[in-house]
């Protein structure tokens, strides 16, 4: 809220205790407690995560299969990164919103970078190169969070956020050439979503569970389950994936501008229509949104590992109707298992990790010299 709201009595007695001093001196907010309510949407975002990972091993020869792996693709990382968004709008680069960012976003980036490359090498790549530039896998999105993160001071200062990240991430549709580095296409096409999350206040979620509005997002998944199962053969699955312009898919700049402005027009709705559904009380599973880094982090072994090992080989009732059900039902528990506190707590060391030694002790930018 704005400090115009408060009673003139507050302001007339100065700033708070906290906030008195210089402000290299002032001490961090008070921690908040969790919304159950976006530990509800992390819980199941990840679950769609790890079902669009794990769709592709029995989609072959089932329409239904690919038109639902579609559709998880529409919105299951827009979610993701608008919620990431809407969670960073108090980053400002304070000392210690530095040292996370650090120790839980790009430490755990460089030791499972490390880790997949690994088991890529045992896998079907033994050549593939340690190269922390090309993220492996999953490893694109604490790349793209890194980045993401440390330019949110600077959303906060424009004037019109949302459609500079809009025109960034257009331009970057159409520019061939971009995914090389720490996986930049992905990085700018998935900015808008992140910006959106950064000016999206309180109110904009309660006006989404409104009952009207929920309603109206059962209505949007009724009608988009059809629709995509008519339109899953003629789009290629390269448009979701976002990492490639549109060049390089065959299709010339302005009708492929097109095609980019009416997938995130349908990501945004479906992701609203996904956000509008999530609970926002307490429930046996809020808890676990707060592990879903552990199985997001962890659940590309299980699938990249089952399937260089040929695990899912030997089953081919895998591919039938009850097969593919089955193995939906076994990854969302196996997902449960992996964002559980017993996992978190044995993961924290890599995850989360504190290495108070590595930092200055009082937060403080080391001294240096100034020019003469």
């Amino acid at each position: 809220m704005s400090s115009s709201t408060q009673p003139a009595s507050l302001l007339a007695k100065g700033p708070p205790a906290a906030l008195a001093g210089p402000p290299d001196q002032r001490e961090p907010p008070p921690p908040r407690s969790r919304d159950p309510y976006f530990d509800n949407a992390k819980y199941l975002a990840i679950l769609l995560v790890a079902l669009g990972h794990v769709l592709p091993v029995v989609v072959e020869g089932s329409r239904a299969t690919r038109a639902l792996y579609m559709l998880v693709y529409a919105f299951h990382m827009p979610v993701f990164v608008l919620v990431s968004g809407y969670l960073s709008r108090g980053f400002t680069g304070r000392p210690d919103q530095l040292r996370r960012l650090l120790t839980g976003v790009a430490l755990p980036y460089l030791l499972f970078e490390v880790a997949y490359t690994l088991l890529m090498r045992w896998g079907l790549q033994p050549e593939r190169p340690y190269d922390l530039l090309h993220p492996t896998y999953v490893m694109w999105f604490l790349i793209a969070l890194f980045v993401w993160r440390l330019t949110a001071p600077f959303w906060a200062v424009l004037r019109w956020p949302v459609a500079v990240s809009l025109g960034i991430g257009a331009l970057a549709s159409v520019t061939p050439g971009l995914d090389g580095v720490v996986g930049m296409q992905r990085v700018l096409q998935f900015l808008p979503f992140f910006v959106i999350g950064l000016r999206t206040r309180p109110e904009h979620f309660r006006l989404l569970r409104r009952r009207p509005v929920r309603v109206a997002a059962v209505l949007v998944f009724a009608g988009a389950l059809p629709f995509t199962y008519w339109a899953t053969p003629s789009i290629p699955m390269t448009w979701f994936y976002r990492t490639v312009s549109a060049q390089e898919m065959g299709v010339a700049w302005a009708p492929g501008l097109l095609r980019v402005g009416v997938l995130f027009g349908c990501s945004v709705v479906l992701t609203a229509a996904f956000l509008s559904l999530v609970p926002g009380r307490a429930l046996w599973c809020t808890r676990l949104g707060a592990g879903s880094v552990c199985g997001y982090l962890l659940h590309g072994f299980l699938i990249r590992g089952g399937q260089y090992s040929g695990f899912f080989d030997r089953f081919p009732w895998l591919g039938t109707p009850g097969g593919r059900v089955l193995l939906v039902l076994v990854t969302f528990a196996v997902m449960t298992l992996l964002c559980a506190p017993l996992a978190r707590r044995l993961m924290r060391p890599v995850t989360e990790p504190e290495l108070a030694w590595a930092f200055r002790p009082d937060g403080r930018p080391a001294a240096g010299r100034g020019r003469r």
